[in-house]
């Protein structure tokens, strides 16, 4: 649209109106102010009309004609201290309507995220756990997983107890402060972690053990924590679906694409799966499977297979045996190297039994509220193998346990593999992901980015994570142009009004254009504050929310305290362990 108008003709219709409100501006806290003070005063309630000639005198400083024997300094004075009282509201006021412009246009709005917060979470929990239906006042923990609060001034949003969680952050993002730990310190049942970090632990322990038991899984000495539990990893390998699972987390833990398994993954993989079924079988420990792998001509585990019925399982062992010795010497060294964390006997320790010791059972873990921290330190020497193993046990016990309570976990459980990508490949966790929220069991994936996830599972695995995911957190520090442009444009676009003036000595124009730009450019996705993130959550407009790290709570003096007694505890251990190691050598 376009208005044409002589040099400047475009201001003269505001010039009456702004000079009347000038006066007004001037008028008002004059009039109010010499009110209030006559009457705070002494002088009584004496409002003086609004006319002209009361205004010439207020202005004029006759302020004896309007307030007869009041002080004309207290008329001032009174409005003056009136502006000032002022100022602070308005000043809240321009500062809220200044955030609100600033706010990227076209994100979710409170009203839109009504599912997510209030009586819409609550309801949603009370349908999904029934032992919540007659309870009358919920807390606020009871109804979902807290992510943060809707950008700029809240309020709080939930996901809910059916909902499955990935998210990615660059480290140091805030992934362990702002999620991880809060999650596991409000998790109303069982919580299972896994980390190859301390600091998780250090600050939830604690808390933790105030509301159950508190198992710990150190194989690597992560935490330096002595060994009071032990896991029999070959229980959940009577079958041959365990078995291959198993199998396949100790190669995954190996190879860097899960999608892509060459001949000697595959033919490493199969014969584990028959070595393990023959160890669980017939009792058998797994210092005896590592000597069948030692030695590739020892029959003993094709006799037991063929002892309990498995033919078809003892032909396929035999066959790799009895095959060409440079391929049967290949296939067998590859599984060495797959099982290779279970030659060190601190590591073989945990998974083997120990009558002096509690044997840590998942199907027990998943029914009350204890927790498990699952530790290990990634690259050479990594039991990211046992550590995805247990991590998948658990999750398999709480998918038996939902379908004995008719289809869902109550209360239910809180899984979050943080640093998923280096210490628990679970091959399938993909597929997993399509399913798990409906049983009950709250995951929450961390990685570091978009193509860490990728390298473990392979484009389409992850493409199919992302998919199955109905919540994803998105925070600071995403460096991977292509996914960050990708994240772009599913944000997508709004139009901005653009106007347009131009003079010339015929007159003046304005116009007005619209465009449409991109609601979240790539490099205001990249260049997020930390302790900020980008929520896309199922059905709804992406949102930008703030997280709400674990210091800053209520209760964070205790749980402060509590951590830096942790963290003693560990650095005491750790220079004990490291006396006992020089005295080794020196002796």
């Amino acid at each position: 649209m376009s208005r044409q108008g002589g040099m400047g003709g475009e201001f003269l219709p505001w010039l009456i109106p702004g000079f009347a409100a000038l006066n007004v501006v001037i008028f008002v806290p004059l009039w109010l102010g010499g009110t209030l003070a006559a009457l705070l005063s002494g002088y009584g309630w004496q409002p003086p009309p609004f006319t002209l000639d009361a205004y010439i005198s207020l202005v004029s400083g006759n302020t004896g004609k309007i307030w007869p024997g009041m002080p004309s300094y207290l008329v001032y004075g009174g409005a003056v201290a009136l502006v000032l009282l002022g100022i602070s509201p308005a000043a809240l006021l321009v500062r809220r309507v200044v955030r609100r412009l600033r706010e990227p246009r076209s994100l979710a709005r409170p009203s839109e995220l009504s599912a997510m917060m209030g009586k819409g979470i609550e309801a949603r929990a009370r349908d999904l756990r029934p032992a919540l239906k007659d309870v009358a006042q919920l807390s606020p923990d009871d109804t979902g997983n807290l992510l943060g609060d809707l950008m700029p001034a809240g309020p709080e949003l939930r996901s809910s107890y059916e909902d499955v969680e990935l998210d990615l952050m660059a480290p140091r993002a805030g992934k362990s402060t702002g999620i991880a730990i809060p999650r596991v310190l409000r998790a109303p049942g069982p919580v299972l972690l896994t980390s190859n970090k301390s600091d998780v632990f250090t600050v939830t322990r604690q808390e933790r053990m105030k509301v159950g038991r508190v198992w710990t899984f150190d194989p690597q000495g992560i935490a330096y924590t002595e060994r009071e539990m032990w896991w029999d990893m070959l229980s959940g390998c009577d079958t041959i679906e365990g078995a291959r699972r198993l199998a396949g987390h100790f190669v995954s833990s190996v190879n860097d694409d899960s999608s892509k398994k060459d001949f000697w993954i595959a033919a490493a993989q199969n014969t584990l799966t028959a070595l393990f079924l023959a160890a669980s079988r017939s009792g058998s420990s797994v210092n005896e499977l590592l000597a069948w792998l030692a030695d590739p001509a020892d029959r003993t585990p094709v006799d037991l297979l063929r002892d309990v019925g498995m033919t078809a399982m003892a032909d396929q062992l035999q066959g790799t045996v009895r095959g060409a010795v440079e391929t049967r010497d290949g296939i067998y060294e590859t599984a060495r190297q797959c099982v290779a964390c279970l030659l060190d006997p601190e590591i073989l320790a945990w998974v083997s039994p120990d009558p002096d010791l509690p044997e840590f059972i998942p199907d027990q873990h998943v029914l009350g509220r204890d927790t498990l921290y699952l530790l290990s330190k990634d690259g050479g020497g990594s039991a990211a193998g046992v550590i995805a193993g247990l991590a998948d046990a658990i999750i398999r016990a709480g998918v038996v346990a939902a379908e004995r309570m008719g289809g869902r976990l109550d209360p239910p459980m809180t899984a979050i593999l943080d640093e998923a990508a280096n210490v628990c490949r679970i091959s399938d966790l993909p597929d997993l992901y399509s399913h798990l929220g409906s049983r009950g069991i709250s995951v929450v994936t961390l990685l570091q980015s978009y193509r860490q996830g990728v390298r473990v599972w392979g484009e389409p695995g992850m493409d199919a994570l992302w998919s199955a995911a109905t919540i994803k957190l998105l925070g600071a520090g995403l460096d991977d142009a292509d996914f960050v442009d990708k994240v772009a444009r599913l944000v997508g676009q709004h139009d901005v009004r653009t106007p347009t003036y131009s003079r010339s000595k015929d007159g003046s124009s304005r116009s007005v254009s619209y465009r449409q730009e991109q609601v979240l450019p790539a490099d205001k996705i990249r260049a997020l504050p930390k302790g900020t993130a980008l929520l896309l959550a199922t059905g709804v407009r992406p949102a930008l929310i703030r997280l709400r790290p674990w210091y800053k709570e209520a209760n964070a003096a205790a749980i402060s305290a509590a951590a830096k007694a942790e963290v003693q505890a560990i650095t005491d251990r750790a220079a004990a362990s490291w006396s006992r190691r020089e005295s080794r050598r020196v002796g």
